[in-house]
């Protein structure tokens, strides 16, 4: 009897465990090729293994709750008899989270229970949704996105509000606390929060930028760059060209310390934070360098759309040689960024505000935004990040710069 071992998926080398968060199928139970099996939740994504042909589900070896790690097994497979030749190992992760049925039943048992988790926290009953998925099946965006166009942001607040929620009485009826079991994603966060804190020699310097230039071509090129592109000229386009060419002339910047070593990056891989429900996470553009800047934009809007619908595979998540996080978006005017371990330094933009600026002797109000460089004293000087910032501060205010490459 041929057995088949189902891994875990190779996780990124940040992520050092994982938690089976349930198992679909229990063993004798048979199985079509792509049902899914088991469900893994790490602290960036969360990853579903299908069966990858027709059998038996065997055993189960680590059960529903318990932490593994890459390439572990984790249960047995014994495959149809007519399937000859198959692998004794099979790992694969499937990041597409499905249901075969139009039509959301709580009653239905074969709902993965992350579906089921979105019925109950939403109240769908009965209701239509078009699948976008595999043979039309129904994905968790297909779930949300439904959510965000029918139902209204309060009505949400309400059911989270009302759901998902641990209340601790105490003696009086009107004093109450609530307990919130942490995600693994907002632990994790916290872990290199601190990580980042105490194994760095991490100091912060501030710059501020003109950011007129860069809005008047906004203003002036941004619904012909939409029409060409389908993509709107955002903000980001631009920091990312100007953080690459600063990287270029600070290449100290662009490396990290392994342990008595220096490594430089002799390629351009930017994270970019992204705020999610589930909390911050930071996917990579890969070789940024490369990219126009409507690539980059249209990256960038294909990575915060997964990143909040929890689409994110493994691969856009790993690696990343420097990151950039835009406060700005939420109002925040000044900020210290923390860095991204094992990076050597984070780049913060913040909100564009109009304040009164002598310039030439004469005051003039000008759209200004505050520039915050947090970066590893171990590694890098004060003279290479102060001028780091003074040349992203060059780029941005005069962007002819880098299309003369002067």
């Amino acid at each position: 009897m041929n057995i088949v071992n189902i891994l875990v998926p190779n996780l990124p080398e940040s992520v050092t465990e994982a938690t089976i968060i349930s198992w679909l199928k229990k063993p004798g139970d048979f199985l079509k090729e792509n049902d899914i099996l088991v469900e893994i939740e790490t602290d960036k994504v969360v990853l579903e293994i299908p069966s990858p042909f027709d059998g038996t589900l065997k055993n189960i070896i680590v059960q529903t709750g318990q932490k593994v790690t890459s390439g572990q097994i984790i249960g047995e497979l014994i495959p149809s008899p007519e399937k000859n030749n198959v692998s004794t190992h099979y790992q694969k992760s499937k990041n597409e989270i499905f249901e075969n049925n139009t039509i959301f039943n709580p009653s239905v048992k074969h709902f993965t229970p992350m579906i089921r988790r979105l019925i109950s926290t939403y109240n769908l009953k009965n209701v239509h949704i078009q699948g976008t998925g595999t043979k039309g099946r129904i994905t968790r965006e297909d779930v949300m996105q439904y959510v965000n166009k029918n139902i209204k942001n309060t009505d949400i607040n309400s059911i989270h509000d009302h759901k998902n929620r641990q209340e601790i009485k105490n003696n009086d009826r009107n004093r109450k606390i609530e307990r919130v079991k942490m995600t693994s994603l907002r632990k994790k966060i916290a872990e290199r929060l601190l990580e980042a804190k105490n194994n760095s020699a991490s100091l912060t310097t501030f710059n501020e930028v003109n950011m007129e230039p860069i809005l008047n071509l906004r203003r002036e090129y941004g619904k012909l760059f939409e029409k060409k592109y389908n993509v709107k000229l955002g903000l980001m386009s631009f920091y990312v060209k100007a953080v690459i060419e600063a990287l270029k002339a600070f290449p100290e910047i662009n490396a990290t310390i392994d342990q008595d070593d220096i490594i430089y990056y002799k390629y351009f891989d930017i994270n970019i934070a992204i705020s999610t429900p589930r909390g911050l996470i930071a996917p990579v553009l890969k070789n940024a360098d490369l990219m126009s800047m409507s690539e980059i934009e249209q990256e960038i809007k294909i990575l915060a759309t997964q990143g909040r619908n929890s689409k994110l595979t493994i691969d856009q998540l790993r690696g990343g040689n420097f990151t950039i996080t835009n406060g700005g978006i939420f109002g925040s005017l000044f900020s210290t960024p923390l860095i991204n371990p094992p990076q050597s330094a984070i780049l913060g933009m913040h909100t564009i505000k109009e304040r009164p600026i002598v310039v030439k002797g004469c005051i003039k109000i000008l759209p200004m935004m505050y520039l915050a460089l947090t970066y590893d004293h171990r590694l890098i000087d004060g003279k290479e990040s102060v001028g780091f910032l003074m040349r992203i501060k060059e780029l941005l205010e005069d962007f002819n710069r880098i299309i003369l490459n002067i």
